[in-house]
């Protein structure tokens, strides 16, 4: 598995497991819908660090800990992530 591909399965594992939509992960990611669709989809070839530090942030993980081997127990939804223009709608 890739590492795009590594993103895509933990970005849905975490999401489902805290029973929000992609719209309101994105919300909280501070990115589009749709970009998070193409992310989950691996429709995406490559995806900017910066844009996993957002999605991580988004669980209220760091970097290690949202690329750990099993999903992370410690996880939870960010209230409010910090705002960034990149890949917004």
């Amino acid at each position: 598995m890739n590492s795009v591909e590594r993103v895509a399965k933990r970005t849905r594992e975490l999401r489902v497991k805290h029973g929000l939509t992609q719209e309101e992960l994105a919300g909280l990611a501070d990115m589009s819908e749709k970009f998070l669709q193409q992310i989950e989809s691996r429709r995406k070839k490559e995806i900017w660090v910066s844009t996993v530090e957002r999605i991580a942030a988004a669980f209220s993980l760091d970097l290690h800990e949202f690329f750990a081997p099993e999903v992370p127990d410690e996880s939870t939804p960010a209230k409010k992530v910090i705002s960034s223009r990149v890949h917004r709608k």
